[in-house]
């Protein structure tokens, strides 16, 4: 598909880069890029030769969340309408939320609004020392509701009941503390970080990885159960009689590199 707001490259480990693309309105999003990130998450989620997805932007800010002229348009259309509209941002974060592989955010300048919930759904999350986040919606009349489960998984009920209603701005260190962030760093050092978790990530089984994302997304916040016991139960024996469970646990007891690190290394020399 052809690209307007977003820069997609691959490497040759299978690490893909997700750049959003429109600093001159610090990558705020419309109904456009919306759409597009869509698409492009959708390729990259069933692109076998993608392993990691990382999320950054260009310019001096992460996102300021939705676009001014967007939010114009959108309050002259009616409630369908905007119903329909609020499906794609739901569709853009669900997706990003249940990407397949592991995913990595890169947080620089602000993420306000919307761009929250993006940060929320990703597995791993940096950020810059100087980094801002704000949940601004009620200022404008509006709410944080699209992005509400994600952002609330990640700060918890209250520390989401004051920023929800009260729209401030919270620094870095802040969203570390508070379990939105996972590392904070200056900026000169945010590419050497993400690549630290993606020299760890690249030693992982591929399938296994998909297989714990999917796990913690049926297990989360659920009554330990019979049902639930049941379902790891079944989880793990799925892994262990695995092509890549059979691979690793015979890789580990023989002492030897599993195929899917001998994949990372053979692409990288041929890279270079």
């Amino acid at each position: 598909m052809t690209q307007v707001y977003t820069e997609v490259n691959i490497d040759t480990r299978g690490v893909a880069t997700l750049t959003l693309n429109r600093p001159a309105v610090h990558n705020a999003f419309d109904d456009a890029m919306i759409a597009e990130l869509i698409n492009v998450i959708n390729e990259l989620a069933n692109n076998d030769a993608v392993r990691i997805m990382v999320l950054a932007a260009n310019g001096k800010n992460f996102s300021a969340g939705a676009d001014l002229n967007w939010m114009r348009a959108m309050a002259q259309k009616d409630y369908d309408e905007n119903l329909g509209d609020a499906a794609e941002l739901a569709t853009l974060m669900h997706l990003l939320d249940k990407f397949p592989k592991p995913t990595i955010a890169l947080v620089n300048g602000a993420a306000f609004g919307g761009a929250v919930g993006l940060v929320a759904c990703c597995d791993i999350a940096i950020a810059s020392d100087s980094a801002t986040f704000c949940l601004s919606e009620v200022r404008i009349g509006l709410m944080p509701a699209v992005i509400s489960p994600y952002v609330m998984r990640a700060l918890g009920e209250r520390a989401s009941r004051r920023y929800f209603i009260t729209a401030e701005r919270f620094n870095a260190a802040t969203a570390l503390q508070l379990g939105l962030l996972h590392v904070v760093v200056s900026s000169d050092d945010m590419q050497a970080c993400c690549e630290g978790f993606i020299t760890q990530l690249l030693q992982n089984s591929p399938a296994a990885m998909r297989a714990a994302k999917t796990l913690l997304q049926n297990i989360y916040n659920r009554k330990i159960s019979n049902n639930v016991i049941a379902h790891t139960q079944q989880a793990i024996a799925d892994i262990r009689v695995s092509a890549e469970g059979q691979e690793g646990l015979s890789a580990f007891l023989d002492k030897r590199t599993p195929a899917w690190q001998n994949a990372v290394t053979t692409d990288d020399k041929a890279g270079k």
